[in-house]
Formats: structure tokens, C-alpha cells, sequence
């Protein structure tokens, strides 16, 4: 299998997350060419003239013919479905990469390749609330972990590649299983924009009736409801596809919910200060990588 420099790299979708990832490519020379493919034409044709590629295409079979690795970076459920597509294009050792939320549909997609074909799954745990080509740019994968999942049938030159991959753009890459890592991006990412969500509903009913809620509001409400700003197509997908490991979750959250309403509404003031400092202490000893 080829090192890095000598791949022809495609990426299938050109958002915040692909761009990104194409503009790191391109702009620091770590591949022999970058391809990109995007449905819309102008999206195309805004990524060729940025030099955020080398080729650009709205024709997803031109696009990954012949290329050495192709990475799919739409979302979820339509990963699904361009795999089916685009397996008979590609030539036998290509390295097929993705870059979705959630893992298990993706990786029993990717295991449906033709034989010869290298699937590995990926997840960058990096991203930003807003969308889009426009909102794309160098750097975004710089001390972000990338999960890696592999299957059964992975080489271990393939997962070298990959690594080599996410360690070319900054990352670090860490290898999980794909039903362990749904479950875990369940609690830490899914469950939060529900949350996130929910709390922006709660708020726009008490702004129905008093409007100056809005203005009242600043960085606790502004931290804690900022993903709910996120494209709602992309979560629609992931939660959908991760719908078993996020309702537990959801069931645990609303648990904890019920245990301090309750505290609270038999005015225990001394177990519901006990409960907040775990948590309170629990936040603090959390470090963020980047």
C-alpha cells in the first residue's frame, strides 16, 4: 500500500468537515492530489478556486475512480448509501474512509465492499455548529482525536494509512470498536444536543410570554444551548442511526434529572449541595484535549 504522499486522496463532500480536512491536504502538500466531490455545483467550483483541492467534480463515480483513498463526508445515512454506489468503481487495495458521527451502520456498509477494497471507519471528534463549505478551514483537525474503527477484513497496511492520515493533519488517532464507540458518543455528544435542544424549547416558552428572557440571556444559557444551533439534518441522522445507545442514555439523563427535582422539591438542601459538588467536581477534573 502506498505512503500518503504518493496517494490520489477523494473526498465526497465538501462541508465543514471535508473541505476542512481537503484544505489541510492541498495547502500542506501531504498527498499527490486532492479530489473533491460535491453535489452542488457551486460548491465545486468554490473549492476549486479557494485551492482548497487539485480536481473537483458533482460526479461521484468520476471523482472516485482511481483514486487511492476516498473519504466520505456527508452525513450518516447517505454514507450508507453512496458505499453501495461507488463499490464497483474502485480498484482493488483502495483505502475507503468516512468520517460519520456514528459507526455501526457505516461499518456493516463498508464490510459489503468488494473483496480487495480496504474499509475502515472514522469519526474526527472536532467540528463547529455551523455548516458548509464557508465555514471550513485549516487546522481544524490539530489535537483533535480521530476514532478509527477497522474491520475484521482491515489490513494492518490499511490501518497504517489511516493513522497516517489523521497524524498527517494534527490528529490523534485512537482505535475503538464501533458499538463502543456509539455507545460513548451517546453520552458526550448526542445526548448533550438533545439536551441542548430541549433547554432552547423550555427557553422559547418562557420567551412567548415574556420576550425579554432574550435579553436577559448571556453565557450560561449562551454555553450550555450552543449546540442546539447545529444542522439539524446531520443529528437527524445520527440519532436515528444511533436511536438504542442514545435512549439509554436519555433514559440515565432523565434519571438524574428526576433524582435532583426531586431534592429539590423536598427542599434537602444538604443531599442536593452533596450531589452538585460530584458533578462540580467531576467537570473540574476533566482536562479538554485542545
Amino acid at each position: 500500500m502506498k505512503r500518503l504522499a504518493d496517494c490520489r486522496v477523494a473526498i465526497v463532500g465538501l462541508g465543514l468537515m471535508g473541505a476542512s480536512l481537503a484544505m489541510d491536504l492541498s495547502q500542506n502538500n501531504l498527498c499527490r492530489e486532492v479530489r473533491g466531490i460535491a453535489r452542488r455545483t457551486a460548491t465545486v467550483l468554490d473549492a476549486f478556486f479557494a485551492g482548497a483541492v487539485d480536481l473537483a467534480t458533482n460526479d461521484l463515480t468520476t471523482g472516485v475512480m482511481a483514486a487511492d483513498i476516498v473519504i466520505l463526508a456527508t452525513p450518516v445515512r447517505t454514507i450508507v448509501d453512496m458505499l453501495g454506489e461507488i463499490g464497483p468503481h474502485l480498484w482493488p487495495g483502495t483505502l475507503v474512509m468516512d468520517m460519520g458521527s456514528t459507526k455501526s451502520e457505516i461499518c456493516a456498509a463498508l464490510d459489503q465492499l468488494p473483496p480487495g477494497i480496504q474499509p475502515i471507519g472514522g469519526h474526527p471528534m472536532t467540528g463547529k455548529e455551523t455548516a458548509g463549505f464557508d465555514a471550513a478551514e485549516t487546522g481544524l483537525y490539530r489535537n483533535a482525536t480521530w476514532v478509527l474503527t477497522p474491520l475484521p477484513r482491515t489490513s494492518p497496511d490499511a490501518l497504517c494509512l489511516a493513522t497516517e492520515l489523521v497524524e498527517a493533519v494534527g490528529a490523534r488517532p485512537v482505535v475503538l470498536p464501533a458499538e463502543r464507540h456509539d455507545r460513548l458518543v451517546a453520552a458526550i455528544s448526542h445526548l448533550p444536543f438533545l439536551a441542548a435542544s430541549a433547554l432552547v424549547h423550555t427557553t422559547a416558552q418562557v420567551g412567548a410570554g415574556d420576550p425579554a428572557v432574550w435579553e436577559l440571556a448571556a453565557g450560561g444559557f449562551r454555553d450550555t444551548s450552543r449546540v442546539a444551533a447545529s444542522d439539524t439534518r446531520m443529528f437527524l441522522d445520527i440519532l436515528m442511526t444511533n436511536r438504542p445507545a442514545v435512549l439509554a442514555q436519555l433514559d440515565a439523563y432523565l434519571e438524574q434529572l428526576s433524582g435532583l427535582r426531586g431534592l429539590l422539591q423536598a427542599g434537602d438542601e444538604a443531599t442536593l449541595q452533596a450531589k452538585l459538588s460530584v458533578s462540580q467536581a467531576a467537570r473540574a477534573a476533566w482536562k479538554p484535549r485542545r
